[in-house]
């Protein structure tokens, strides 16, 4: 149940299992995965959800039976101040579509949401191609949150792949660790 006290990560699991149970499934990225990674250093106020496989409706029943209601392009709800936004997939970051992703478990919920290391990369995508450096701070925040689940190795042969080196190495020594690291 959704509340005036509900948090994006409560809300975030109550629209994952929702739509979990009507065989949608729908993965948390952007803005609002690196708060669900580090909610102290960074806080979105809209949740975005790449549906990755569609049920029969597409899960605007089970969205309803939250309470939510779709104006324009975002759904909201009477009781929170988050949105809800589904842009059109496929899930990417840059070239690389994303086929593997996290489920967290809160019982009885469930949450597909990118992983630490794509969504570092994904915030990081601000940077290499729009120049928003608001975007280095967040992958920094949930690299610091994450450590040990971030892949320094992945992110840099990424931002290579792209053609993004300099701003690769730009977050690598923000991170304070060489390249070459085998941190992983």
């Amino acid at each position: 149940m959704i509340t005036e006290q509900s948090t994006l990560t409560d809300v975030a699991y109550a629209v994952s299992t929702a739509l979990h149970r009507v065989k949608v499934t729908s993965v948390l990225t952007a803005g609002s995965a690196a708060t669900f990674y580090a909610p102290e250093a960074y806080q979105s106020l809209d949740l975005d959800f790449v549906i990755t496989m569609r049920g029969e409706d597409g899960g605007a029943d089970a969205l309803r039976a939250l309470g939510f209601e779709l104006h324009g392009q975002f759904y909201r709800h009477p009781k929170t101040r988050f949105t809800l936004d589904f842009p059109r997939g496929p899930l990417a970051i840059g070239d690389d579509v994303i086929t593997k992703w996290s489920t967290v478990r809160r019982a009885p919920e469930l949450l597909h949401v990118l992983t630490p290391t794509d969504s570092c990369r994904d915030r990081l995508a601000s940077v290499l191609f729009w120049n928003d450096f608001s975007g280095l701070e967040q992958a920094l925040a949930v690299l610091r949150a994450q450590r040990r689940r971030v892949s320094l190795k992945v992110i840099s042969d990424w931002c290579q792949r792209e053609r993004q080196g300099a701003k690769g190495e730009l977050f690598l020594s923000r991170a304070r660790v060489k390249r070459g690291s085998k941190r992983g």
